[in-house]
This record gives C-alpha cells, sequence and structure tokens, in this order.
C-alpha cells in the first residue's frame, strides 16, 4: 500500500488557524460558541480549532465530545454536555474527515432537537464521496478520492499530518 502525504505539519496547522478566522468571522457577535467534535479525530480537530480561535476573539469557547456509534448511526448520540449548556449557542460540528456525510448527518439532527442561534459544520478534509446532504461550511483541504483509498488525520501529537493511503 502506498502513502502519500496530503498535509504536513505547518500546513495542517495553516488550514486549522484559516478555519478559525472563517468561524470567527461568521460567530464574532455571539458571546459562547460550541465546538462539538465527533469522537475521536473530530474532537481532536475541535482541541485544536479552540486553541487558534482563542487568539482570535475573546468570545468563551467551549469544547463538546460527540459520541456516534459509525456502525450503527441511527443509536442514540451521546454528548459531553447537557443540551441547556448549547441552547441557542452557535455549534460548529468538527470532524477531520467528510467521507459520506454519515456520521455528521446523524450528528447534526442530534443537535437540531435543541434551539440554537445557528449550526455550522467544520472538517479539515472533504472527500467527495457524499450519501447525504451534508456539506462542511468550513473546509481545510477538498480532495477527489476513490473509495478504496484512506485518508489518515494526525493530530494527537505532532508533528501533525495528512496522509492517503
Amino acid at each position: 500500500m502506498t502513502e502519500n502525504q496530503i498535509l504536513d505539519h505547518n500546513q495542517v496547522q495553516h488550514k486549522i488557524r484559516r478555519i478559525a478566522y472563517q468561524i470567527a468571522e461568521v460567530y464574532i457577535k455571539n458571546d459562547r460558541i460550541v465546538l462539538a467534535g465527533i469522537a475521536n479525530g473530530g474532537y481532536t480537530f475541535a482541541k485544536e480549532l479552540k486553541k487558534a480561535l482563542s487568539k482570535i476573539i475573546p468570545t468563551e469557547i467551549v469544547l463538546c465530545k460527540v459520541s456516534v456509534n459509525k456502525t450503527n448511526p441511527l443509536d442514540p448520540i451521546q454528548t459531553n454536555l447537557q443540551a441547556d449548556e448549547y441552547k441557542n449557542c452557535g455549534v460548529i460540528l468538527c470532524d477531520d474527515v467528510l467521507n459520506s456525510g454519515t456520521t455528521l448527518i446523524y450528528a447534526v439532527k442530534h443537535f437540531l432537537d435543541v434551539p440554537l442561534d445557528r449550526l455550522k459544520t467544520a472538517v479539515l478534509v472533504n472527500r467527495n464521496h457524499k450519501k447525504y446532504p451534508v456539506k462542511a461550511d468550513f473546509k481545510g483541504i477538498s480532495l477527489s478520492t476513490t473509495m478504496e483509498e484512506h485518508i489518515e488525520v494526525q493530530l494527537t501529537k505532532k508533528p501533525f499530518s495528512v496522509v492517503l493511503k
């Protein structure tokens, strides 16, 4: 299996910073922003976005871990925040890679049960293999890949990377 590096550490950090500035432009008037990261890679991505956003805007930024059963997305979605903690807030649903959109669409559905100021999505890599009408409002990079190829995002330790396998 061949491996091609798509983004190196500096490029990943640049993409995260750029996404943070885009989020700041949209959510500048919000007193509180919730970065809801889909476990595990999306939550790690949300933590990096929080670091970058904290340097740009004085808004309170809250992390929320969203657990989705990826083999059975109809199972109840779990979050580490109560619904009242994100009610009427600006929420950004984060994932590291947007493949078919299944995980993202079911996570979006969960947040639609609570009134929000607005709900947007952010992904580091958009693969363009959608089964559902879900889009990334903020994305680092879009790739046209085959279904057999795999994107591996490494954000848990430095150096960060995005690799196509």
